[in-house]
């Protein structure tokens, strides 16, 4: 059977916007198990799609992009090559960032060792391009709550760069400390497309109190009180 169906953030003939649940992948791997396309047959009866519009790592939650139709699948693809397609996320790291906003420019590299299996490293010689925008949303003891505006779309960037900061995301096991789930919300989607894509997602059950503890309320639309003014990505 498959997995109970997320709420759909948006819809129309083109796109449905899904808030994929933690824990659950876009494909299923080599061995089978659940993933977001168990959903596909519920989305659209249609013999040819639906297909992802991107990708999301199994524990971020949040907002994912499914095409409808084929010339949707194809005019998302182009935004998304082009550096078109905005995207927000949100995320609590361990520890306590300096400053209210910045920019990482730390360009990435897949590199694969028996012991640990593979992994993005910061590389700056051989790496790609990878560079994310970040301001402060909270803070609290240890941890901090932070909005991440990506401009390039590399594996595993926004985790790879909080950990650059010195502040790996929360639960994260690969460049962090295991334990709690990762802390990584795909907050919001904005394609610019005739008409536009727009969806925002809530932080899940299995996030919401660190984002409370880091001042998070959502009566006020998600914003704590005293965070730094938005940070526009530089053109």
């Amino acid at each position: 059977m498959p997995p109970p169906q997320p709420a759909i953030l948006f819809r129309d003939q083109r796109f449905a916007v899904l808030d994929k649940p933690p824990g659950l992948p876009v494909h299923a791997g080599p061995s089978g198990g659940r993933s977001v396309e168990d959903w596909f047959a519920l989305l659209s009866r249609r013999k040819d799609g639906p297909w992802l519009a991107h990708r999301l790592d199994a524990d971020t939650a949040g907002c994912l992009v499914v095409a409808l139709r084929r010339t949707a699948l194809l005019e998302a693809q182009a935004l998304f090559a082009a550096g078109r397609a905005s995207k927000t996320y949100w995320a609590v790291v361990q520890g306590e960032v300096a400053g209210c906003a910045g920019t990482i420019d730390a360009p990435l590299l897949r590199t694969t060792s028996a012991a640990a299996g593979w992994r993005m490293t910061v590389d700056r010689r051989a790496g790609q391009t990878a560079i994310t925008d970040w301001r402060v949303l909270g803070r609290t003891t240890g941890r901090t709550w932070l909005e991440l505006r990506p401009r390039t779309g590399r594996t595993h960037q926004i985790r790879v760069h909080c950990a650059v900061l010195g502040t790996p995301i929360l639960g994260d096991e690969r460049y962090g400390t295991a334990g709690g789930g990762l802390h990584l919300l795909a907050r919001s989607i904005h394609l610019p497309l005739n008409p536009p894509v727009d969806a925002t997602a809530p932080p899940p059950a299995s996030m919401l109190a660190a984002f409370r503890q880091c001042g998070f309320d959502a009566a006020s639309g998600g914003t704590a009180r005293g965070a730094a003014p938005a940070k526009e990505p530089a053109t």
